[in-house]
Parts: C-alpha cells; structure tokens; sequence
C-alpha cells in the first residue's frame, strides 16, 4: 500500500461518510468485501487492533455513547481488516470506542466496512482517525508517532506529511514520552496539559514543578520561567562542580600527563572515562614524530 495514503483528505470515504456508500443487506462474516459497501457483522467476530493508538478510554463519554446507541443504533460504520489471526474474523482499525459502546449496549451485529490494510496502513489509518477526532491524549499520539518511526521505518518529514503535522510538532510530541511515569500519568488523567508536559522536560526537578502547576494552577508561560530558572540553576551547580578541586582519580591523571610531557618532550593529554580512554600526543614534523617514537621504544633516552 502506499506510504502516503492521502489519510487526511480521504478519511471520509473510508470511515463511512461518503455520500456514495451503500448499505448492504445482512451478510455472513464470511463474505468478503472489495467495496466500501457497508456490511453486518456479528460483534463477537471483532477484535480491537494492536495497533489501535488510544489506550484510555473515558467511561462517562463512553455511557454517554451506549445510551445513544441505544436509542438510535450505530449511525457510522467502523472501519476493519480480515483478522490476520482468525479468518472469519475482523479486526478493529478505527472505531473501537463505538464497538465497546455497542457491546455494552448488548447489541448483537453491528456495521462495519472492510478493507485490505497492512499493519503499517492500520496504525495510520487509526492515528489519523484519533487525530482528526481529537481523541488521544498527547502522550498516546507521541507513542503513536514514535511507533511509525521506529517499527514502519519513517522519516520525520515523510510522517508529518502523512498525517498533517509539523516536523517540530512530531518531535515536540515525541520527546514527551521521556517524562517520568509519575508525570505521564498527570497527562492522562488531564491534570496537565501537552504544554505543561513539554516545559517539565526542562525542569531540574520535575516532579515538584508538576504539583506546583496543580497546586497553584500556574499557567504554560509561568511554567516555562519556573523550568527556565531550574535548568539555569542546574547549569550553574554543574559548572561550579567542574570547577571544584579535582578527585584524586583526576590527579594521577594530571600528574601522569606530565610525566608523560616530561618524557616525550611534547604536550601528552589523557582522556579517561571511568573504564577506558586515549592518549593524545601532540607533534609538529615527521622528524619530531621519529623522535618520540624513539623516546617509546627506547625508554625516553634519545636526545634531540
């Protein structure tokens, strides 16, 4: 299938809202469909899609959605695969909050139309859709996201294109799913926003700057300044740490260069980084180069 579906534009058509579908009588499960004709399936030959992007569901919309089902059926068809596990079976690619609702409304079929979508094809598709109807919370669209990028192969600037959003907005997005868990779940739960979530990714204390915003209702700007001066201070401890009076690990070190210096004559830096490092020796000619190779082979004792 094409990488760039068009989702954005042609969604419509594929969720059921063209002017041009037609509804079919009640078929078995087992009949397949190349068109965008709208079938009745039993409910128990659906399954939710792995790669469905919403993992949160709120239960007072979703009662809202069971009484109107009630009342008046499912006015919009969910959109489904063939089950690649189950053949007379169907997977869910966009609607499965209708398919929860018409379950606990105790329905029995409900309609649905088929089509032939890959797994890379099911995750946009149902991105796209979650997008477009403004259901996921920022941290499950990042995951859907990063998802795309990281199983299906994406780049940054093919993806934004798929679906709409600037290259900043997917990277933005993204960098949110390296926030404590305590914070993600904050963002669930709605008690912060996507902008309050990006201003903690710079806070030298997170966690306490997210109670600060809920406890006082401090704003995005406010946020962003409380983040700003933490980092700033954090900045500042970790340079007056450098300069402190070095370790004693650093002084052999330093006292090994200028052995090293001493030696060779010529400038020998050393890099340690707790395991392992390098030597640096510094040379100005091919002749002076010969010199120090022979000061190392011969224990230092060639003049120039």
């Amino acid at each position: 299938m094409d990488k760039n579906l068009g989702l954005g534009k042609g969604l419509s058509a594929l969720m059921g809202e063209d002017d041009n579908i037609v509804l079919s009588q009640p078929v078995s499960v087992h009949e397949p469909d190349d068109t965008h004709h709208i079938l009745l399936v039993t409910i128990d030959s659906l399954v939710p899609s792995p790669y469905q992007p919403r993992r949160v569901f709120n239960e007072d919309d979703l009662n809202d959605l069971v009484s109107s089902i009630r009342e008046k059926g499912v006015l919009q068809p969910l959109l489904v695969r063939k089950n690649p596990k189950k053949a007379d079976g169907y997977e869910i690619i966009a609607g499965e909050r209708r398919f929860r609702a018409s379950k606990k409304a105790g329905l029995d079929k409900i309609p649905v139309i088929v089509k032939d979508f890959n797994d890379k094809a099911a995750l946009e598709v149902a991105l796209i859709e979650n997008l477009q109807r403004e259901d996921l919370n920022p941290l499950e669209e990042a995951e859907a996201y990063r998802r795309l990028l990281k199983d299906f192969h994406y780049t940054q600037e093919e993806l934004s294109k798929v679906i709409g959003k600037s290259r900043s907005h997917l990277a933005n997005q993204i960098r949110l799913l390296d926030l404590p868990d305590s914070i993600k779940k904050l963002v669930e739960e709605k008690q912060l926003t996507a902008g309050h979530a990006r201003a903690l990714l710079t806070a030298e204390n997170p966690e306490d700057l997210a109670h600060q915003i809920i406890s006082k209702g401090l704003s995005v700007r406010e946020t962003e300044k409380r983040a700003s001066h933490s980092s700033v201070y954090k900045a500042v401890r970790k340079k007056a740490k450098e300069m402190q009076e070095p370790s004693q690990q650093d002084k052999d070190i330093i006292a090994l260069e200028s052995e090293l210096t001493q030696m060779l004559k010529t400038p020998v830096v050393i890099k340690w980084n707790g395991k392992g490092g390098s030597v640096l020796i510094s040379y100005n000619t091919l002749d002076k180069l010969d010199i120090i190779l022979q000061r190392l082979t011969s224990g230092g004792l060639v003049e120039e």
